[in-house]
């Protein structure tokens, strides 16, 4: 039996004993269970997320870059929200090291406790006014320390939920991990535009800003017992085992997988450019460039967030249909299409800033719905664990990581259509992915 299928911590002890599992294996296993470990642990991941996202147009713009413009300000904030991509696949290649020592459950444990630590660091953050530069260096060391702690929280339920999917509900199954992007963004959002209208602006700006990084913090502790619960059982560990999802050296599945690890990376990128397209980038330019206010904002963003769950969704049954590389490629032909006339009505009023945001989510939903793990089944059985979590760093870094900054960029210096570029680039980058890839085609179409 693998290192992980017995406690290796208190946390991992404690886990257990709350749901019932003694360690002779006294839990059954109910296939609904990983679909649920699933869903709780990316809305946790994705609130950690989200909150750092809004905080980084509403806040630490105005806490740690007070010297500079609004604008300048914001894309320095969105410099360091990208460093937390950068750091990630570091963190996959630590957390495999300390996987392969000391089993799954321990690996969880330490990461998520450091992706806690790290988000409830930020909300003790001093301001320019009183450490200067340094305020940006911690806050750029606690991004980071986010960073190498999601590259860790890699549990392998979405491939496991994946390879044990029945043949035709394979697009299904992998719609349900997806459903976290928007959960967790609907809190997110929900929760800051209360504070916003709850508090006077100074008060956000000095003490209520600080909350959700806090809530942050509490549920990533409730997702860690959520996912011990699952991953440390003998059961689950014999699921791993028989799955061939155990981690394997980084270098080593690098060099014989190069080729799925690259068109992995590029596959979803129309999804990913999409994702900050519609979530992280309109915020910033309606708080800088129109006279919209933040909480009517991200409550159109929350709304939308729900037509994201419903397309979500919808891509599982049209996967199922038609295959999960024609729904690729057809979404991303109309991001293509999407990104030629929509974000300007981010200049067209509430009501298009509304319909930009429902349209934006409604492809959001059916790209993003199936682009995750989308090639694990490619790997070899020895390569699928750590190839899927270094191909899915990957893929975030390139397709997501400094999107937000990028586009906020190119549309302050050449107009909305330019930030329609660059998600027309991603577009275009996912197509010829799949084109190129017969592989991938006779896998998922």
């Amino acid at each position: 039996m693998a290192a992980d299928t017995v406690p290796t911590t208190e946390v991992e002890r404690d886990a257990r004993a709350l749901h019932g599992a003694d360690d002779q294996g006294g839990h059954r296993i109910d296939p609904a269970e990983i679909a649920i470990g699933v869903i709780i642990g990316r809305t946790s991941e994705f609130f950690d997320f989200f909150v750092y996202a809004i905080a980084s147009v509403l806040v630490f713009p105005k806490l740690v870059f007070p010297h500079l413009d609004p604008l300048t300000g914001t894309l320095w904030s969105f410099a360091i929200f990208a460093l937390a991509f950068v750091a990630r696949p570091v963190g996959t290649i630590i957390f495999t090291a300390i996987d392969r020592a000391y089993g799954r459950g321990a690996k969880l444990t330490i990461a998520l406790f450091l992706l806690g630590g790290s988000t409830a660091a930020i909300a003790f953050l001093p301001s320019y006014q009183s450490i200067g530069i340094g305020a940006a260096l911690l806050l750029a060391l606690f991004r980071m320390g986010q960073g190498v702690a999601l590259g860790g929280s890699w549990d392998g339920l979405a491939s496991l939920l994946a390879l044990n999917a029945p043949e035709n509900k394979r697009g299904w199954y992998a719609m349900i991990p997806q459903l976290g992007a928007p959960l967790g963004l609907i809190v997110a959002s929900l929760l800051f535009m209360f504070l916003i209208s709850a508090l006077p602006a100074e008060d956000f700006l000095a003490w209520g800003w600080r909350y959700p990084f806090f809530v942050a913090f509490a549920i990533n502790v409730v997702a860690l017992f959520a996912r011990l619960r699952i991953v440390v059982t003998p059961e689950y560990a014999e699921l791993f085992e028989n799955r061939a999802l155990q981690p394997a050296p980084l270098l080593d599945t690098v060099r014989s997988e190069w080729k799925t690890i690259v068109i992995g990376t590029f596959a979803p990128l129309a999804s990913f450019a999409m994702f900050h397209m519609v979530t992280v980038y309109p915020l910033s330019w309606v708080f800088l460039f129109t006279d919209e206010t933040p909480v009517r904002f991200l409550m159109i963003e929350a709304i939308a967030a729900v037509f994201g769950i419903a397309t979500i969704i919808a891509s599982g049954a049209l996967a199922d249909r038609f295959g999960r590389r024609t729904v690729l490629a057809a979404t991303a032909a109309a991001i293509a299409a999407f990104s030629g006339f929509a974000p300007q009505l981010l200049d067209a009023g509430g009501l298009g800033e509304a319909t930009f945001m429902i349209l934006g989510f409604a492809l959001l939903g059916l790209s993003f719905g199936q682009s995750s793990g989308a090639l694990s089944s490619n790997f070899q059985p020895r390569h699928r664990y750590t190839g899927s979590a270094f191909t899915s760093d990957l893929a975030w870094l390139f397709g997501a990581g400094f999107a937000p900054m990028v586009a906020l960029w190119l549309s302050s210096q050449f107009g909305l259509i330019a930030a329609g570029a660059y998600l027309l680039s991603g577009a275009i980058g996912t197509l010829v992915a799949l084109w190129l890839n017969r592989e991938l085609a006779s896998t998922i179409g």
